[in-house]
């Protein structure tokens, strides 16, 4: 399932170059894979309050490619392309209407809080079949 969220580059995300400073576009994929949990049934939220599941992440990348200024409107552009039991991999499309700006990955973990401490545990089959659809 693919899923797009919308932001809006503000004063103090990029500087006058279009250099945008790296950690927001790592900030960007997290708020956008919870905008696609969200649209896909499972708010991160709830998950996390009556599920005791957390998503952890594991590893992230983003390569930049254009330029961002203040006010661009980008378009995320987000999918769980594979889950492998308890590890899933979210992909990230930065676009500036038809114009690739970034791409990137996260690997995160399905992980329960019910225990002592988290450990990840298998993600459910019916989860699986939205995320990946």
């Amino acid at each position: 399932m693919e899923h797009i969220y919308d932001i809006k580059v503000r004063f103090g995300d990029t500087d006058a170059a279009g250099i945008v400073f790296y950690p927001n576009f790592y900030k960007w994929q997290d708020q956008s894979t919870h905008e696609l949990f969200e649209a896909a049934g499972f708010r991160v939220s709830r998950l996390q309050l009556e599920e005791q599941i957390i998503t952890p992440l594991l590893e992230a990348f983003c390569q930049f490619k254009k330029p961002l200024f203040f006010e661009d409107k980008v378009s995320i552009h987000s999918e769980v392309k594979e889950v492998n039991n308890k590890v899933f991999r979210v992909e990230h499309h930065f676009m500036k209407g038809e114009q690739s700006v970034a791409e990137g990955y996260e690997l995160r973990a399905w992980t329960s809080t019910t225990g002592d401490r988290p450990k990840a545990v298998p993600m459910p089959e019916h989860i699986k079949e939205v995320l990946l659809k």
